[in-house]
Parts: C-alpha cells; sequence; structure tokens
C-alpha cells in the first residue's frame, strides 16, 4: 500500500481502530496477529502511519519480560489495562514502542520492532535525518523516532487519541517464527514473527 492509498483511504478517527478486545487476549497470539495492523500517530503535520512487518511477544515468567519481577515505575503500565502503549528509554538514548496485552494485572507485552512506511514520509525522513525509506522504521529505536512518538506516549490508549492501531488488512505475505534479538541465550524463545520477504523487517 503506497501513502497515497493509504491517504484516499481518509481514516478518521475512531475509525477502523483496533479494539481493547483485540489486545485482552493472549500476548502470543497478539504479536502475530499485529503483523498487517496499522500505527498512525495524528500530528500538527497531519498523520505519521506505518504497517507492522515484524514484533516481538514478551510473557509472564520469561526473564526478559520487563515485569519479570513484578511491579516498579518503570514497568507500571504494562500491569495495567490492554490496549495502553508502554513506551521505555533504553541504553540510555532511545526509546522503544509497546502495546500491553493480556488482563490488567498480568504485565505482558508486544514490542514493535519493525514497519512498512505509509504516510508522512516527509515528517518521517525529517525526524529521522535518511532519505531512504528502508533505513525509516526498520527498527524499534527507529520506528519510534520517526513516528514522533516520545516519553509521553507512555501509557497513552491506543483505542482513542491521537495515537492509534488500525486494523489494516491480513498480510498476503507467510509469518516467520524465530527467537528474540539482542535476549540473552538462556531466554531465546521463538517469540518473534515478521513478515517473510519484507524489505522494512529489522534483521532476517
Amino acid at each position: 500500500m503506497t501513502e497515497k492509498q493509504f491517504l484516499l483511504q481518509d481514516f478518521a478517527r475512531g475509525e477502523e481502530i483496533l479494539p481493547r478486545s483485540f489486545y485482552a487476549r493472549d500476548t502470543v497470539t497478539v504479536a502475530r496477529e499485529l503483523l498487517g495492523k496499522i500505527i498512525v500517530n495524528y500530528t500538527p503535520a497531519g498523520p505519521i502511519a506505518g504497517r507492522i512487518v515484524e514484533t516481538e511477544a514478551y510473557i509472564q515468567g520469561d526473564p526478559a519480560c520487563h515485569a519479570s519481577r513484578g511491579m516498579t515505575p518503570r514497568n507500571r503500565v504494562m500491569f495495567g489495562p490492554p490496549g495502553h502503549a508502554y513506551v521505555y528509554f533504553i541504553y540510555g538514548m532511545y526509546f522503544c514502542f509497546n502495546t500491553v496485552t493480556a488482563r490488567a494485572g498480568v504485565g505482558e507485552a508486544a514490542l514493535i520492532r519493525a514497519l512498512e512506511p505509509l504516510a508522512g514520509l516527509p515528517v518521517m525522513r525529517a525526524n529521522r535525518r535518511r532519505q531512504k525509506a528502508v533505513d525509516l522504521c526498520s527498527g524499534p529505536a527507529k520506528l519510534v523516532q520517526a513516528l514522533g512518538i516520545t516519553r509521553d506516549h507512555n501509557g497513552v490508549d491506543l483505542t482513542a487519541g491521537s495515537l492509534v492501531l488500525l486494523q489494516g488488512t491480513a498480510p498476503e505475505e507467510n509469518i516467520v517464527t524465530t527467537t528474540r534479538i539482542g535476549v540473552n541465550e538462556v531466554v531465546k524463545l521463538p517469540l518473534r514473527f515478521y513478515l517473510e520477504g519484507n524489505k522494512y523487517v529489522s534483521r532476517k
């Protein structure tokens, strides 16, 4: 789907937005089914959007999950209602964007690892200081920069407001299941999902 095709569909706020019930399910299922969905950040400069092409699941009992040792000020959002954004700071310089999943009190989330840019590419290029489309959203920190997601988005409701996820269309590509990236060998679980052959995936 091109940027022009995306804009022609005229996605209005409140239309085609994923409901809370989508997120209030098994986290692994949600992470897989997020593929093909569309993230939109409605900004004063216009909508900035991308199609999800890569995700990772972080579940209870998983040492790599931020909630594995219980609730802290940093991960409190993960234990709240599903369908909210969990944005965290990493390596002292980047932010990553997750959707809170499962039921309230569980502490699970799906990390969005890569997007296929759809709308607002000029803004993405300015935010990323990159020109090639493949360099805009092909990684969790890159897509956060491109979409203009900040610490202020931590905890926002993804079913309403300016940052939402839309239904999109079912992906035509095959879904690849593999181990997550940057996770210790001890917890290399098959919890990473991406669309086969998609050039915007962070790592094949």
